[in-house]
């Protein structure tokens, strides 16, 4: 991901992705700031996240793992989810891969507003819970790539076609697996309070 995001260091307007999306650079202002706001802020998301399930940084570094907590949200609240919702209004592959690129976005924001809101109000299990969804959805800068990566070796599939598969398959897999993880989890916490009740 570092190295993809490298390419557009320059801010140039035909840097990689961008050499495709011509027609809305031109014919939407907005475009190009969007575009770069999502990809110099959606950057900082990924490592940020990373950490916050490190238990040893929690217990002893609870300070540290506030502040880059911080980092994490901010960086997708106040820009990463809502330059998305934007640029995914034009994605390509039309309105199947539209749909999809704007409920990734929703859901991104609402589960990391989430996350934040049972914090302050120190429900942490729960908290925890939301910020699990919520790096589903930041890991989909991922799977995404992966899932091209593996689809165009083995099918050679349309470029559009290509998009419309990739928009889902980002991100759903994600949160259907995360959904689960979550489901043992609690699930696991609720038999042993009752073990330890009896």
């Amino acid at each position: 991901m570092a190295e993809i995001t490298w390419r557009y260091h320059s801010f140039s307007l035909d840097a990689n992705f961008l050499m495709i999306k011509q027609t809305e650079i031109e014919s939407l202002w907005w475009y190009r700031y969007a575009f770069y706001l999502h990809v110099c802020t959606a950057i900082l998301a990924l490592p940020a996240g990373f950490t916050q399930f490190n238990s040893g940084l929690l217990k002893k570094y609870p300070q540290l793992h506030r502040r880059i907590g911080y980092v994490y949200v901010f960086s997708i609240l106040g820009f990463a989810a809502p330059s998305g919702l934007l640029i995914g209004s034009v994605a390509n592959g039309g309105l199947f891969a539209i749909i999809s690129f704007e409920l990734l976005a929703l859901g991104w924001f609402y589960f990391t507003f989430q996350a934040v809101r049972l914090a302050v109000q120190k429900k942490f299990n729960v908290h925890q819970d939301f910020m699990l969804r919520s790096f589903a959805l930041t890991c989909s800068a991922l799977t995404l790539r992966f899932w091209k990566v593996i689809l165009v070796y083995l099918f050679q599939p349309n470029p559009m076609d290509l998009y419309q598969i990739i928009a889902w398959l980002g991100w759903v897999p994600n949160l259907l697996l995360i959904e689960f993880i979550i489901y043992r989890k609690n699930h696991k916490l609720s038999n042993d309070y009752d073990l330890s009740r009896s």
